[in-house]
């Protein structure tokens, strides 16, 4: 199957795309990474390909990103379907699936294991808040707000899934049009503001974020899912060794200050040890002297932790 990868970035979290790219690669991904960007390229870029709508950097000789600079002022949580239906229109229609993570997710798993997955449904992970009930009054709120403007739950579930990332297979991509109508409905309508992140917090129709409107999308789709549990994400600090998830309030790895934190009572997590495992190779995004410095200072934080932990 050919499949492509794609994810979204701005300002520092080119660091998390850079570490993403790398922990693919070194898991046996090859192939084409879109990336859709606003503000300037990553400065671990060297060289640039002009190329028809997109600039294209070589990872390694089997293993190309693909930049292409995005206008709009959507906030990039709610960008996803568009981007990825751009994609297969206008960049890439030949893929046949295409998967999308965050730039805050590190990947752990063969490669081989996702195109399986994706073969099997529509792949998703479930969010560390992973249970929402059929009979929650936030699943009530949004099935009848869809109803109203015309749409119709097709099935019942009880598992909230995680945004970061989603795969999806060019014959199942109506749920990214149903996702994406969504989004534009319900902004049109004026329960939402596709330019903030938190599109509706705490008011009907209780939209928290773009997952929450995901998650509608899948009740009233009946493609098939294919669907692992939070651990699939390391949420809850216990993982499946698929992706490592650094999501919401979490200090993103490439920011946190190691030592500091285990001496507050947060020792290094699942996420910033896969992080640090995979930024120099295929492309080196720190210089030796920097990953020296943090891969100490990830040992001494480990060790502060083992002593000291936030009750």
């Amino acid at each position: 199957m050919l499949a492509n990868i794609c994810t979204l970035f701005e300002r520092d979290y080119h660091y998390g795309v850079g570490v993403l790219v790398n922990s693919l690669y070194n898991h046996g991904f090859r192939g084409v990474v879109w990336v859709g960007y606003r503000g300037t390229l990553p400065p671990w870029i060297n060289s640039l390909k002009e190329e028809q709508g997109y600039q294209e950097f070589s990872v390694a000789e089997d293993c190309v990103i693909r930049f292409i600079k995005l206008t709009t002022s959507t906030f990039f949580s709610n960008y996803k379907p568009d981007f990825m239906l751009q994609l297969w229109e206008n960049y890439c229609p030949e893929v046949e699936a295409l998967f999308y993570f965050d730039p805050d997710i590190v990947n752990k798993r063969n490669w081989d294991f996702y195109i399986d997955w994706v073969n099997r449904g529509i792949a998703l992970c479930e969010d560390a808040y992973d249970y929402m009930p059929a009979n929650h009054p936030y699943r009530f709120a949004w099935k009848e707000l869809a109803e109203r403007y015309g749409f119709l739950c097709q099935r019942e579930l009880d598992r909230y899934y995680n945004s970061g990332f989603i795969g999806v297979k060019q014959s199942q991509k109506s749920i990214l049009f149903l996702w994406q109508k969504l989004l534009h409905t319900f902004e049109e309508a004026g329960y939402i503001n596709l330019q903030d992140f938190c599109l509706a917090f705490n008011r009907y129709p209780y939209f928290q974020t773009d997952q929450c409107v995901l998650n509608l999308a899948l009740m009233l789709s009946c493609e098939p899912l294919s669907t692992v549990g939070a651990m699939g994400m390391d949420f809850g600090g216990v993982s499946l060794d698929i992706m490592s998830h650094a999501s919401g309030s979490q200090i993103k790895p490439w920011r946190k200050q190691l030592i500091l934190n285990a001496l507050n009572g947060s020792p290094p997590t699942l996420t910033d040890k896969a992080y640090w495992q995979n930024t120099q190779t295929p492309m080196q995004l720190y210089s030796p002297w920097e990953y020296n410095q943090k891969k100490m200072a990830l040992r001494c934080a480990a060790g502060i932790g083992r002593l000291i932990r936030r009750s």
